[in-house]
């Protein structure tokens, strides 16, 4: 009997279905746990990035990144190292051949349904491949594990049964890190050292502007609030460079507009130097955001 029986792929937010395996399993316990599955799936916002609930013969295992999560149920012979490592590849497989705009779109169930063939490929992979071929995946993703637990969820519970969170989750303190970001560059680093000291010189000009202003009109309202919108967006571009965020692109067009709409409503307050200046550091950093990627998956984890 396979160890991995059934893969599916879900979003995140409200538990919709993106794609799925074939079932070929049709026994009363199977199709229980799989209406456990669904319920589990609807929850999956409130859930760290991994987790398992385990069931008499068959678990189930769910791992989430973003808005793409991947579970599957396996036999309870399945090491808990092997289910989450195929869970990683599954997950890197999908997010490589969708983006998180078409996800996001995706209206109806099983929008997908063409990637059911790279989820066969990789349950064969994952049920038949030995543990030498699978190589340092299953340690590395073993010492994760034990470094941090996944979430355990009783499915014999009758409320966890109907959907309803309860003493039964173990919850970490921090959801497994799923996200591995490439190597800041030094290219990278100089973005950062620029936009912290825009951020640092738009902040002291609102503050020393709000301080000084005999009479607050609607003109000085307008200055102070075009130094401290374009501080906060570098702050965010910041947090942007360091940090993986679904839907990069529509933030980092965001914040660059706010810095040079900003910087263009206080021309006479600055020069074109300094204008100059702050957009260019802007433009830098969206640059440097959008070219910073995931990291490539370990080549010894796929199929």
């Amino acid at each position: 009997m396979s160890l991995i029986l059934f893969a599916c792929v879900v979003r995140v937010r409200d538990g919709l279905p993106l794609s799925a395996s074939t079932d070929f399993y049709h026994t009363q316990e199977f199709l229980e746990i799989r209406r456990r599955l669904k319920t589990l799936a609807l929850r999956l916002a409130q859930y760290p990035g991994r987790g398992s609930a385990q069931g008499r013969d068959f678990s189930i295992h769910f791992s989430s990144s973003g808005d793409v999560a991947c579970m599957a149920i396996c036999s309870h012979r399945c090491p808990a190292a092997m289910a989450f490592c195929f869970l990683e590849t599954l997950w890197w497989e999908f997010t490589a051949s969708y983006d998180t705009t078409c996800i996001g779109l995706a209206s109806r169930p099983y929008a997908f349904l063409e990637f059911d063939s790279i989820i066969q490929k990789v349950k064969w992979h994952f049920n038949y491949a030995s543990s030498a071929q699978m190589g340092s995946s299953l340690e590395k993703i073993q010492e994760e594990l034990e470094f941090q637990p996944p979430a355990v969820l009783t499915l014999e519970d009758p409320d966890v049964a109907n959907g309803v969170m309860n003493g039964h989750m173990q919850m970490p303190l921090e959801p497994a890190p799923n996200f591995r970001m490439e190597p800041v560059t030094a290219l990278g680093v100089l973005s950062l050292v620029l936009n912290i000291m825009c951020a640092a010189l738009n902040l002291i000009r609102g503050i020393h502007l709000a301080e000084h202003s005999l009479q607050v009109t609607h003109e000085e309202i307008g200055n102070i609030l075009a130094f401290l919108i374009p501080f906060v967006a570098c702050i965010f571009q910041c947090y942007l460079y360091l940090v993986y965020s679904p839907a990069r692109m529509t933030k980092v067009v965001l914040m660059l507009l706010f810095i040079c709409l900003g910087n263009v409503y206080l021309h006479g307050l600055r020069n074109l130097w300094q204008i100059l200046f702050h957009v260019g550091v802007a433009f830098l950093s969206s640059h440097q955001i959008l070219t910073r990627q995931l990291q490539e998956k370990p080549s010894d984890c796929g199929v």
